[in-house]
């Protein structure tokens, strides 16, 4: 033990099992007066770790722009919200659930769509819609089948029970996630300005009241196994993985919006990562007030639960409220009639302490302030690599007779193919109101009774972000908003996922620093603030790390449906033109990690004001109605835009025969470029149009009937095309 005014009683081999540093538990005491028992130990280290506190990360968080002047709520509550014109508000937000999908892929996916789900429906939303984002290892990685299956079928087993659409995400393969896969969960909900709920609790005397299932033994310290990093005997932390219970978070959510319309809710908050220790501790310090808890009359499905294990426990499906006293009775028959548990477990204090008694005697103690205020703070040391330098290829570097075949071998790739398999699992059309289904650039879905919807995307690259963390950061970022732009959406804020390995190595925390750098740079110069979000570090197994992954998932609002646009080519003579400069890129390209098989030649830079001007031109041709249909040129260059524009509408492109017949021409992954469809008596106007802003804008090609052409003797059918597009994923 380290030297100290304390002789302390405490083994310090119990305290680092609950992930807590000596130096912290030192902490703890001089905080106390005192050393903890265990059930307070227990409480710390929820409170402390990273998942919960973000020690290793609040410090680089506050350089985030979080305000903008459709944002209602920014960080800090349980999801963000951003108006959307007529009183009505969106409600989202993104988190993690990687380390229980690793262990137990269906539970740990499922109860990470339970959990964003509730807190969503927690700010008073309707939950409309569910997205993810998923990172697996290599596609013949003996574990890649088991997990992505049942990842797959946890997502869908719980959003399809609850009835809410998972219409959109992203799905990638690579091997840093062998050892330690990414499943982030992304909820949007719609409210009523009016009408949204916060978590601060008020009101001295007022009843806490516990709602929803019983406590089990279940998910024990599953945010403290979220916070570390796993080796060979990782399985064995299988019981800190949650069961979920989609039937019963129905009742509960209509339960709660039921109640929520009578005007008797102070303060609520979801019990997810933590459970009750975190959401009652949340509760009191956003109200600056104390809470007095009685354990014995929390519900519980388990017999004999100790104190420690109430506190700690992470059932699902559970909710803490402190509710109008004079509205006891209403609420507890609405939750009876629904068949859930209703029990007022303890009352709102002046004591500004949490205060917990099991069958008479006091359990725990513990001021507010020291488990929030005072929690662990660090700026850890870190390194900024040198990025990896740009490198320019020219068209002899590669074999130009191999562009057709080496196009097949990528649209059939598990990184670019179709994810119709993994879609056709989710029921993304209950609730009738997707408006576009998965496999555009953004999914929408209409704002029910309205002629106006929601744009929404996920989106990151890690192979950018592992090679340059600071341009990672902002195509993470750009990405995003160029998928809503593209499908005619103005693009209003987003939430992030901040997925990296250990905080303590500075290497990593460096990536950490340039990712938030970039992301801070695009969302300030976008106008695309950051509303909600999550950290998830100590994503290491045996040592090595994840790439750095910080998924972003944006919103954007379509104000008039009619104007929404799919990738679907729509007509034969049409023209496909490109917006934005192709300057033949194929630094760590799809083509080179795909084709090439190594990550070599830098990251594209990213040009912010260009970005601004190109989207903003795309959308007002949308607005004008002189778009048919439109694609961000993303990963995979412009053939494979092409490419998904063809299969989606089942045409053709005759490719001008003056373009550079080279891989880095068809490859290249330049930034802020899209494809646009429009009609050949518009194309004078436009670039006309392109000409006065200083906007490059060139035609491609002509849509035809059947094939992809690029000149006499490089001709591809689309029915070809779809079926190595469509063979990827599902053959894994």
């Amino acid at each position: 033990m380290t030297s100290s005014k304390w002789q302390f009683q405490t083994d310090q081999t119990l305290v680092e099992s609950h992930g807590l540093k000596f130096d912290e538990f030192e902490k703890i005491v001089e905080g106390l007066g005192r050393e903890p028992n265990l059930t307070e130990l227990g409480i710390f280290s929820a409170m402390w770790n990273e998942h919960c506190s973000y020690k290793s990360s609040k410090f680089w968080l506050k350089k985030l722009p979080t305000s903008g002047d459709r944002v209602v709520q920014g960080p800090g509550e349980n999801a963000g919200v951003i108006d959307i014109d007529d009183g009505d508000v969106a409600v989202f937000k993104m988190e993690s659930h990687n380390h229980p999908s690793f262990l137990e892929p269906y539970q740990g996916a499922a109860t990470g769509v339970g959990g964003i789900l509730r807190d969503v429906f927690t700010m008073g939303a309707r939950p409309v819609a569910n997205l993810n984002a998923l990172r697996f290892g290599e596609p013949n990685h003996p574990k890649t089948k088991h997990l992505l299956s049942g990842v797959v079928s946890g997502i869908g087993g719980y959003g399809n029970c609850i009835g809410v659409p998972t219409v959109g995400g992203e799905v990638n393969f690579h091997p840093s996630y062998n050892g330690n896969i990414l499943v982030n969960a992304m909820t949007v909900g719609i409210a009523k300005r009016d009408k949204i709920f916060y978590s601060a609790a008020a009101g001295i005397g007022n009843p806490v009241v516990y709602v929803g299932s019983k406590t089990g033994r279940d998910g024990i310290h599953g945010a403290t196994m979220a916070s570390a990093e796993f080796d060979e005997d990782s399985e064995e932390k299988k019981p800190t993985v949650q069961v979920g219970d989609p039937f019963t978070e129905k009742l509960l959510l209509e339960a709660c919006l039921e109640l929520m319309k009578e005007e008797a809710i102070i303060a609520i908050q979801d019990m997810g990562a933590a459970g009750l220790t975190s959401s009652s501790i949340e509760m009191a310090s956003k109200g600056n007030v104390g809470l007095e808890i009685n354990l014995s009359k929390v519900p519980m499905r388990a017999q004999n639960m100790s104190a420690y294990e109430l506190m700690l426990s992470e059932s699902q499906e559970r909710m803490l409220m402190v509710l109008d006293p004079s509205k006891e009775t209403m609420a507890r028959e609405i939750f009876q009639k629904w068949d859930l548990e209703f029990e007022v477990i303890g009352r709102v204090t002046d004591t500004k302490k949490l205060i917990l008694i099991m069958n008479g005697k006091e359990e725990a103690s513990i001021p507010i302030n020291i488990l929030v205020e005072d929690a662990p703070e660090y700026q850890r040391d870190y390194i900024i690599e040198e990025p990896s330098p740009i490198k320019e290829y020219l068209p002899e570097d590669f074999d130009q007779s191999e562009i057709i075949p080496d196009l097949l071998t990528m649209i059939a790739h598990p990184d670019l193919c179709s994810r119709k398999w993994i879609w056709e699992q989710y029921d993304h059309m209950v609730m009738a109101d997707t408006v576009v289904r998965p496999g555009s650039d953004a999914a929408v879905v209409r704002v029910h009774g309205s002629n106006k919807g929601l744009a929404i995307s996920t989106d990151c690259s890690p192979v950018y972000c592992k090679h340059n963390p600071y341009e990672g950061g902002k195509h993470a970022v750009v990405e995003t908003w160029r998928n809503l732009v593209a499908s005619g959406a103005l693009p209003i804020a987003i939430t992030d996922c901040m997925n990296f390995g250990n905080p303590e190595k500075p290497e990593i925390m460096g990536q950490f620093v340039e990712c938030i750098r970039g992301m801070g740079d695009a969302c300030s110069k976008l106008n695309y603030p950051v509303v909600s979000g999550n950290v998830s570090l100590y994503n290491e197994t045996n040592g090595e790390g994840i790439y750095p992954t910080p998924a972003i998932g944006g919103v954007g609002l379509i104000k008039d449906l009619s104007n929404v646009k799919t990738i679907s080519l729509k007509g034969e003579g049409n023209y496909l033109c490109i917006v934005g400069k192709s300057n033949n890129h194929l630094g760590n390209s799809k083509y080179m990690t795909i084709i090439q098989k190594k990550e070599d030649g830098g990251t594209p830079a990213i040009n912010l004001d260009e970005e601004l001007a190109n989207g903003h031109f795309v959308l007002e041709l949308i607005n004008k109605q002189l778009v048919m249909s439109s694609h961000d040129v993303g990963e995979g260059g412009i053939l494979i835009a092409v490419a998904e524009m063809c299969i989606a509408g089942n045409l053709g492109l005759n490719i001008d025969e003056d373009k550079e017949f080279s891989h880095r021409y068809f490859f290249g992954e330049n930034q802020s470029r899209y494809l646009i469809e429009i009609k050949q008596e518009n194309f004078e106007q436009i670039k006309q149009l392109a000409k006065s802003k200083n906007i490059s804008f060139e035609k491609l090609g002509e849509v035809n009937q059947e094939n992809i052409r690029i000149n006499k003797s490089n001709i591809i059918k689309v029915s070809e095309l779809k079926h190595y597009y469509e063979r990827g994923i599902s053959e894994i």
